[in-house]
């Protein structure tokens, strides 16, 4: 990454400890802390997180850094988002899930949310005005909460003060890896 430095930044991911979509946290977990980024995974519990692949094939099972309730995300620059329908579900009805993405959204700092992780961000309210793309069967949801949904592989929306970048589905890591990477960057 000779054109900007991650390696200053934090980032937190949030995700509950069954069903996140496997490729949609590790992906860009792993492709951060290979740049160098601080990146910490909070979790429900410090039990494993079973991930899913397709929403029914066990994945992978990843170590949470901390809880849900013991984030204090003042101190980091990106909240990730992965999908994964079970996951996403249950992450959305958590108090914790929607006071962190509020602290994000009220604090100028960007969101990305992949496939149904904009579930939580409608449920915090901050879809309002936004235009998101996730996962298709989000849509009416989204648009019910007054987001303005597209079906394009990735969208990056600055309005409302704060930045939101959304992808549909696994198949579009490549391009939401790349808008992270434009959000964090720095000179270095």
């Amino acid at each position: 990454m000779s054109d900007h430095d991650v390696s200053k930044r934090k980032v937190l991911a949030i995700v509950t400890n069954y069903g996140v979509e496997q490729d949609e946290l590790v992906v860009p977990v792993e492709h951060l802390r290979g740049w160098g980024a601080q990146v910490d995974v909070a979790a429900v519990t410090m039990d494993g997180i079973d991930t899913l692949v397709g929403d029914k094939d066990p994945g992978k099972t990843v170590r949470p850094d901390l809880t849900l309730d013991d984030v204090d995300p003042v101190g980091y620059d990106l909240l990730l988002v992965p999908g994964g329908t079970l996951n996403a579900d249950a992450l959305r009805v958590r108090d914790a899930a929607t006071r962190i993405v509020r602290s994000f959204t009220g604090s100028g700092r960007p969101v990305a949310a992949i496939c149904h992780g904009p579930w939580v961000l409608v449920e915090a309210g901050a879809v309002a005005d936004k235009r998101l793309t996730s996962y298709h069967s989000l849509q009416t949801d989204i648009r019910n909460a007054g987001g303005d949904w597209t079906d394009e592989p990735v969208v990056a929306d600055d309005s409302g003060g704060w930045k939101l970048i959304t992808s549909r589905n696994p198949g579009d890591l490549d391009p939401f890896v790349r808008e992270i990477d434009a959000a964090l960057s720095v000179e270095a």
